[in-house]
């Protein structure tokens, strides 16, 4: 088991390397969550996130004969980046097995970090199984992506960090997916501070951890699509297990709009750009799954790798969710001025319209009548529910789209 003074001596030999990342207090979040808020920012890390700390702690802790076939890791994200970093480093050849479905932009900057990157398998699984082959074959050493000793003793730097930024912390929330950083992070902070409350936070598309806790052993679950795929883990791991079980006080768990929310909020209010996987600790806080008041609170923001081409599509979502926009269908007489009419109510109610199209094909569309949908701009919920009281109150019928 992962003892603090393995995650000591990490963090001693890190020094120089790894960044002591900031721990930044949020006075917007502390208004929303009523605790004193301070974000843990690991998506300022080299690479994007925390991975690099595990990746490079364990290849300083292998042997040079373990090391001469250079080392091999699958990965479709952030391990990836964080292995051919610490590998180039280290001065070590490395080879990152990824999906052929990787993200180009994730695919290159593994590559621009060093590392020689070939794509096998159209998932996860496959490319795992090319990579544990990989190293048979070449005598490579094998660098997991979260169980193994050595990682999870890296990882657990970020709790060391926390603890050095702010003694009197009263709670740390914390990404979960297979367990690396939460297992470290908790370990080293509880062996410094049994009374800090641990906290872990799953997708609810992906709760492989709290239904293990339930079974009392690692089991693999049934996952369905999340935006967090970066803990989208279907089973923790052995090593990982263990210490979750014996230092953390419990786990949590966020769904898409909840993400989705958080991630767009962290971007307006904090300028962070932070992944899906990294924000569910925030999300979990600021919708309150957690029984904790007036306390300091470090919610781990454990990366910011976001897909560039992604990240529309995620402030769209974010939008919708949060009532900040919306999109409608009407049927209006194909007449002049019906649709300036329309126009006239929506921004009398001071809805901000992005755009609008006109169809005349469709099963409930009449001749000479149109279906026309537009897209608003809205302040809140509250503001949709005024602009369809006072297209009713004129006679328009509306379907939400």
């Amino acid at each position: 088991m992962v003892l603090l003074n393995d995650i000591v001596t990490a963090h001693e030999k890190m020094m120089g390397i790894i960044h002591k990342t900031p721990l930044d207090y949020s006075l917007t979040f502390s208004e929303y969550s009523d605790n004193d808020i301070y974000l843990k920012l690991e998506n300022l890390q080299k690479t994007g996130s925390f991975k690099v700390r595990g990746s490079y702690n364990k290849m300083i802790s292998l042997r040079k004969e373990e090391l001469k076939n250079g080392v091999v890791a699958a990965s479709a994200g952030n391990h990836a980046q964080g292995v051919a970093y610490a590998s180039t480093m280290l001065g070590i050849p490395c080879t990152i097995i990824m999906p052929t479905g990787a993200p180009l932009s994730k695919v290159q900057a593994t590559k621009e970090y060093g590392a020689n990157v070939e794509l096998q398998g159209t998932v996860f699984d496959e490319a795992l199984a090319y990579a544990l082959e990989l190293k048979n074959q070449t005598g490579a050493a094998f660098v997991h992506a979260f169980d193994d000793e050595a990682i999870i003793a890296g990882q657990g730097t970020v709790g060391l960090e926390i603890m050095d930024q702010i003694s009197d912390v009263d709670a740390i929330i914390c990404p979960v997916g297979g367990g690396g950083l939460i297992a470290g992070l908790a370990a080293a902070v509880k062996e410094k501070n049994p009374s800090v409350q641990v906290y872990g936070v799953e997708a609810v598309a992906c709760p492989s951890m709290a239904q293990s806790l339930l079974e009392m052993k690692p089991i693999t679950v049934d996952a369905s699509p999340t935006m967090a795929d970066g803990i989208a883990v279907k089973r923790p791991g052995q090593h990982t297990f263990p210490l979750v079980q014996r230092y953390v006080d419990d786990m949590l768990s966020v769904d898409e709009m909840e993400i989705a929310q958080t991630m767009l909020m962290l971007l307006e209010r904090n300028k962070l750009l932070v992944e899906g996987s990294g924000a569910v600790s925030l999300a979990a806080l600021l919708n309150q799954k957690l029984p904790i008041k007036n306390k300091k609170v470090v919610p781990v923001i454990s990366g910011g790798n976001v897909d560039v081409s992604f990240i529309s599509r995620i402030i769209e979502r974010g939008m919708v969710e949060a009532g900040r926009f919306m999109r409608f269908n009407t049927i209006l007489k194909d007449k002049p001025g019906n649709l300036e009419k329309i126009l006239q109510v929506v921004t009398e109610q001071q809805g901000n319209i992005l755009d609008i199209s006109f169809s005349h094909m469709g099963d409930k569309i009449y001749p000479s009548y149109a279906q026309l949908s537009i897209s608003v701009e809205t302040r809140d919920r509250h503001h949709i529910e005024e602009i369809f009281k006072a297209l009713q109150k004129k006679g328009y019928t509306t379907e939400l789209i």
